[in-house]
């Protein structure tokens, strides 16, 4: 054999074994899709502190941000120095969020970064902060490096390396809920909702953190916008209350609002199909479905359905032509037919889940719903509820209230103790 032939068989078999890494990425809240809906064939369904964990990682602190995956590291936020104990959190002054970049392959953490939090413009932690804590922002990352929201602490920017580049306030404003929303990243810019901090959407440049632009007015809004294209164009859409509102993501200009849902809005809108949108929340649980694309007012007949169930906290999911979701706290999971609105089927879960603050991600025909204290229900991704198992560590009994990342046929699971790789 030609050594030069030798040679390139050796690059050509490095670049195979390196293309799972490079090709399944699950780089941001809710993944790729922006729906939880994971592109695998073959996930566990069962796991517990020894079955099918390939490894488990201990966290320096918890957090209720998921984890994001990039080639062959993932990438999760938390937090440390206060509020590890509601009866005695200690001093807002020590308070520190924490990135954490974790080898994919060993569950090693290769390197945590921290920023001190300023303690003046920092909640207290009980009442509903106790409940997430104050790491409850997904990062997001791409080739450019990974981004974080630390809330009144500011938005941040590391490169994949763990340098990092900039650190940026967008407002000192708080609320009892804390803040949770996730970046956006559109081109050159990183997107943030900071309602809670600031009363706007800004688009930084990633480089150096400078704003691009700002969108203000945006009311009780909790959730993350997401992109889609429609109509040949590129659309910022997020849901607020009262109106569900399309932004072009160059510039912040609004493009279209749509009616909304009259209360303060936490779950994030997701695309369904080429022009379709769905967003939900409230305390009166509504689900509003939207056409995308036009230009002004959408009036109300421009709405597809709605229908008065939904989700205060977690967003649904989408499969098959089908819309499926949980009541975060009444433990009913529901079924809907995406194009009508047509309720399939509302089912208590048995035993009861108690509180459920992750979104679901759908995967090898499963849904997987994570809840706050009593695991993981597996049930079958069909307009027939059926509860598959329920999975719990029975060594950590932790709050979880991050949704998985499911990329190469694993489950990338954080509790407030520790991340875990579960496969086969």
């Amino acid at each position: 054999m030609p050594r030069n032939f030798a040679l390139l068989l050796s690059v050509l078999a490095v670049i195979v074994m390196t293309l799972p890494l490079q090709a399944d990425n699950w780089p941001r809240f809710r993944g790729p899709s922006q729906a939880g809906i994971a592109s695998v064939d073959s996930v566990p369904t069962e796991w517990n502190d020894t079955e099918n964990v390939i490894w488990k990682t201990d966290l320096p602190g918890p957090g209720a941000s998921s984890p994001v995956v990039f080639n062959n590291r993932i990438y999760v936020t938390c937090y440390t120095g206060y509020g590890l104990n509601e009866e005695e959190p200690g001093d807002k002054a020590n308070l520190k969020r924490n990135l954490v970049c974790v080898d994919r392959e060993s569950g090693k953490i290769v390197w945590s970064k921290e920023i001190p939090a300023d303690p003046e413009h920092t909640k207290d932690f009980s009442g509903f902060v106790a409940l997430h804590g104050f790491a409850s922002s997904t990062p997001v990352v791409d080739e450019t490096g990974v981004y974080v929201y630390y809330g009144t602490t500011g938005a941040a920017a590391y490169d994949l390396d763990g340098t990092h580049r900039w650190t940026l306030s967008l407002g000192d404003k708080t609320h009892g809920f804390g803040t949770a929303n996730s970046p956006v990243l559109y081109k050159d810019l990183v997107i943030l909702n900071a309602g809670v901090e600031g009363n706007a959407i800004v688009g930084l440049n990633k480089k150096t953190g400078e704003e691009v632009w700002k969108h203000e007015g945006v009311n009780r809004s909790w959730n993350t916008p997401i992109l889609v294209t429609a109509g040949g164009r590129d659309e910022l859409i997020y849901s607020e209350e009262g109106a569900v509102r399309c932004l072009d993501p160059n510039t912040g200009d609004e493009l279209w609002h749509s009616k909304g849902i009259d209360d303060y809005i936490c779950p994030s809108v997701i695309p369904v199909g080429d022009d379709m949108v769905v967003a939900m929340g409230a305390r009166k649980n509504t689900t509003i479905a939207i056409r995308t694309g036009g230009s002004g007012d959408v009036t109300d007949s421009h709405l597809v359905w709605e229908l008065d169930k939904g989700s205060n906290v977690s967003s649904p999911t989408f499969h098959d032509g089908h819309l499926y979701w949980v009541s975060e706290s009444k433990g009913i999971a529901y079924c809907a037919d995406a194009k009508t609105g047509e309720v399939v089927y509302q089912e208590r879960m048995e035993p009861r889940p108690k509180l459920i603050y992750a979104s679901p991600v759908v995967a090898g025909g499963k849904l997987y719903y994570v809840t706050r204290e009593n695991g993981t229900y597996v049930i079958e991704a069909t307009p027939e509820y059926k509860l598959v198992t329920i999975n719990k560590f029975e060594e950590d009994d932790s709050i979880a209230n991050a949704s998985p990342a499911i990329v190469d046929n694993k489950i990338y699971l954080r509790t407030n103790k520790a991340l875990y790789c579960i496969g086969k």
